[in-house]
């Protein structure tokens, strides 16, 4: 099976294009103060670029609920990513509103490393500094968190391979490792990246 690749922080079309056309699995949209934050209309225009198929995702931080449920809803995508520690009636509210979810957590937060211990459809586990690119120490973990999890903090289309194959994951994320500025991202690397997570096969990296 083939590692879930979503490519976060799109704000273009041409991004949003060459990610789905190196077939990753979802795309997401900063709607959070970010460097490569876009507004709600951005991302809904960005959205409609994306076949069916491939998750249209909206990144919230610390937001009021009615916020995040307003912006979400002028953006139009079906999945909502929390990344700022709510709490679990947050996820089951918005889990009311038919979305699908995904709780992003990092090993330092201390809350469960399980997939679907807030009612979330999916889990990332980041580095203490989401979006910095900054690597952490993958003993961190502990032990390996469990279900659908995808790992994030500091991959690149040159190492996502080596992280694959030793940590496992079901599914990984990329942001600023795809970028040639902050906030600024460039299709060829994601081309790269995502071809590079999905050339993985039962945990074993392609030959070089």
């Amino acid at each position: 099976m083939n590692v879930y690749v979503k490519v976060c922080g799109l704000s273009r079309p041409a991004d949003v294009e060459a990610a789905v056309a190196a077939g990753a699995d979802a795309v997401g949209f900063v709607l959070t103060p970010s460097p490569r934050q876009v507004p709600p209309a951005t991302a809904r225009a960005l959205a409609a670029l994306v076949p069916a198929g491939v998750a249209t995702v909206a990144v919230f931080r610390g937001e009021p609920l009615d916020e995040v449920r307003r912006a979400a809803a002028e953006a139009g995508v079906g999945t909502v990513q929390l990344h700022g520690g709510e709490p679990p009636e947050a996820f089951a509210a918005l889990r009311g509103d038919g979305l699908r979810l995904i709780r992003a957590t990092s090993p330092a937060a201390r809350s469960p490393l399980t997939t679907g211990a807030y009612g979330e459809d999916l889990l990332i586990v980041d580095s203490p500094r989401p979006g910095s690119g900054e690597r952490w120490d993958p003993a961190a973990l502990g032990s390996r968190p469990s279900g659908q999890w995808m790992l994030a903090g500091g991959l690149a289309p040159d190492n996502v391979a080596e992280a694959v194959a030793s940590l496992r994951p079901w599914g990984v994320d990329v942001s600023s490792g795809v970028e040639r500025a902050r906030g600024v991202k460039d299709p060829a690397l994601i081309e790269r990246f995502v071809t590079a997570a999905k050339a993985v096969t039962n945990g074993v990296p392609p030959a070089s």
